[in-house]
């Protein structure tokens, strides 16, 4: 493990997230709302930090198909990471993980046809998006 990466990952929840997505965004909007305990870290995947536990992990650094999910040295992609980060969440957000009952490859195909749809059903910044300086906690 790269000690860069090893010191990002320390003791945090990481969430990496395609900051010119529309849907991406609005997602972590949501992580800021609902996360009062600041339990993650937000981090895009256009960043240097970004890109480097991307490349740590052997995800590419140019095409993003899928949210990850840092926690405890491992990376989780598709329904797996939206489960794990809605479960700690708490209520009654983790009453969404009900549908991690149907099977894995069902719910990472469902996953897969909205990220792979995401800019076509809900746009793109041309931009990364400038977070609000209240919100800077939530940032890696």
């Amino acid at each position: 493990m790269s000690d860069d990466a090893a010191i990002l990952m320390q003791n945090q929840k990481v969430i990496l997230f395609d900051a010119q997505c529309k849907l991406c965004s609005a997602w972590c909007n949501f992580i800021i709302a609902h996360d009062k305990n600041t339990i993650f870290k937000l981090c895009s995947v256009q960043s240097s930090k970004g890109e480097l536990l991307l490349t740590h992990f052997g995800f590419s650094t140019s095409e993003y198909a899928s949210m990850v999910l840092v926690e405890n040295g491992k990376a989780f992609t598709q329904s797996h990471a939206f489960f794990n980060v809605v479960k700690q969440l708490g209520y009654p957000y983790k009453l969404a993980n009900v549908f991690s009952i149907l099977p894995n490859s069902f719910n990472n195909w469902l996953y897969d046809r909205v990220a792979l749809n995401r800019y076509t059903l809900f746009g793109k910044y041309q931009y990364c998006r400038i977070s609000n300086p209240d919100d800077a906690k939530h940032y890696l």
